[in-house]
C-alpha cells in the first residue's frame, strides 16, 4: 500500500495504467489499420476528414486521386512506428468510433482501476484522463467499455493539444486548469519519461507495473489501483 496525503484530485494515463496495453496494441491499433483504406475512401469529402488529410500532407488543396494513397501510406507507416501524431490520433479516433458503434470491440478497463475510481467519485475526488489518444477517443474507449458508458466517473480529459506527456510543461498546464498545486494531483502512468515529466512539474506520481511494465527505481510503483490510499 501506498500512502499520499493531501491529494485533492487524480490524474491518469489509459495505456497500461487503467487499461490493458494489449487492447490498444492488439485490438485498436490492427483495427485502424485494417479500416484505414475503405475508411478513408468512403468519407474523402466529409470536412473532418479532409481537415485531417490537409494537416498530414501539410498542403490547402487535396484531391482524391492524387493524394489519397499517399496519406494511406503516410498514415499507415505512423501507426507501424507508434507516432503519437494529432492528424493520426484523429483519424484513428473517428475510425474506432465506427468499431465501437458496430459491436466490434469494447473499452477495456481493468477492474480494481474501475473500482478505485468509482471509490473517488462517490468520495468527490475528481479524476482527470491524460492520454496520447485524442479525447475523442478516451470518451470512446470510456463510454463503450466492459462496464458500459463510465465517462461519468471522470471530471475532464486532456491529450497532447495541450503538449507532450513527456514535457514537464504540460503538466504545469494542467495544474493551472485545474487550478490546483502541482503537489496536490497525484498522476499514475505506466511510463518512467512521463513520471518524470510529471514530478519535474511537482506532480506526485506513482507507477503502475501491468504486465510488460519494468519498474523504475526512482519512482514508488504498484501493481493494482487497490494498492494506492488517499489519506484523508
Amino acid at each position: 500500500m501506498v500512502q499520499f496525503k493531501n491529494i485533492k484530485a487524480i490524474l491518469t494515463d489509459i495505456e497500461g495504467t487503467t487499461s490493458s496495453i494489449s487492447f490498444v496494441h492488439e485490438v485498436l491499433f490492427p483495427y485502424s489499420k485494417q479500416q484505414m483504406p475503405v475508411f478513408l475512401e468512403q468519407n474523402f469529402e466529409k470536412a473532418e476528414v479532409q481537415k485531417i488529410l490537409l494537416e498530414v500532407l501539410a498542403k490547402d488543396v487535396l484531391t482524391k486521386e492524387n493524394d489519397l494513397q499517399t496519406c494511406l501510406e503516410i498514415l499507415q507507416s505512423w501507426i507501424d512506428q507508434d507516432k503519437k501524431l494529432k492528424p493520426l490520433k484523429d483519424l484513428q479516433g473517428l475510425i474506432w468510433e465506427q468499431g465501437y458503434k458496430n459491436g466490434d470491440y469494447h473499452g477495456h478497463i481493468y477492474d480494481d482501476a474501475y473500482n478505485s475510481i468509482l471509490n473517488w467519485y462517490s468520495q468527490k475526488i475528481p479524476v482527470y484522463i491524460y492520454s496520447s489518444g485524442s479525447v475523442h477517443a478516451q470518451k470512446l474507449l470510456f463510454g463503450f467499455s466492459l462496464k458500459g458508458d463510465i465517462n461519468y466517473l471522470f471530471s475532464g480529459n486532456f491529450d497532447t493539444n495541450i503538449g507532450g506527456k513527456k514535457e514537464p510543461e504540460s503538466y504545469q498546464k494542467i495544474s493551472q486548469q485545474l487550478n490546483l498545486p502541482a503537489k496536490q494531483i497525484l498522476f499514475l502512468s505506466d511510463i518512467a519519461a512521463e513520471l518524470d515529466a510529471a514530478s519535474k512539474a511537482g506532480l506526485e506520481v506513482l507507477q503502475l507495473l501491468r504486465p510488460g511494465t519494468e519498474a523504475i527505481d526512482r519512482h514508488q510503483a504498484v501493481k493494482s489501483f487497490d494498492e494506492i490510499d488517499l489519506l484523508t
